[in-house]
């Protein structure tokens, strides 16, 4: 148990969103970075904003500030195109975003079963969504252990 707690008091030299793939700054907690389903990379605001106004200046297609894909136009070609080409690839955001749907789209099995498929990548936001369906009971039988594991992984 003392290993344990020294891990997880131990201050991170970056928070677990990581950092900006382009300016290497933190990204902010408050997750209001946008989320590129290409490439599965969160980019800050400040790049994203940057990437944007140079493509209205130049009337350029909009396209991913890090891989350049085109952007798609809706959220279901973005699912069909991207997220679900990325999950097959085991990218563990794009297995998470794709649970995340099924969620809010009361589909718990199979929200299940790609934030456990993520969460054995390494997706800490993951491990927190498993959480939250093992203290609330949703799609999963209750179980407390099993909720305060996922949150200390």
């Amino acid at each position: 148990a003392e290993l344990r707690d020294e891990i997880l008091f131990r201050q991170p030299e970056s928070n677990h969103l990581g950092d900006c793939p382009i300016c290497f700054l933190p990204l902010p907690l408050n997750q209001k970075s946008p989320l590129y389903s290409c490439c599965s990379k969160w980019i800050c605001n400040g790049c994203a904003y940057a990437n944007q106004k140079r493509e209205l200046e130049e009337k350029l297609q909009e396209t991913c500030p890090f891989c350049r894909s085109p952007l798609p136009k809706t959220d279901e070609e973005a699912e069909i195109k991207y997220s679900m080409k990325r999950a097959k690839r085991n990218d563990p955001v794009a297995m998470r975003q794709i649970g995340k749907k099924h969620y809010n789209n009361g589909d718990y099995d199979t929200a299940f079963e790609h934030w456990t498929k993520a969460a054995e990548l390494g997706d800490v936001e993951a491990h927190y969504n498993l959480s939250f369906m093992y203290q609330k009971g949703d799609g999963v039988e209750k179980d407390e252990k099993k909720g305060l594991y996922h949150l200390e992984e």
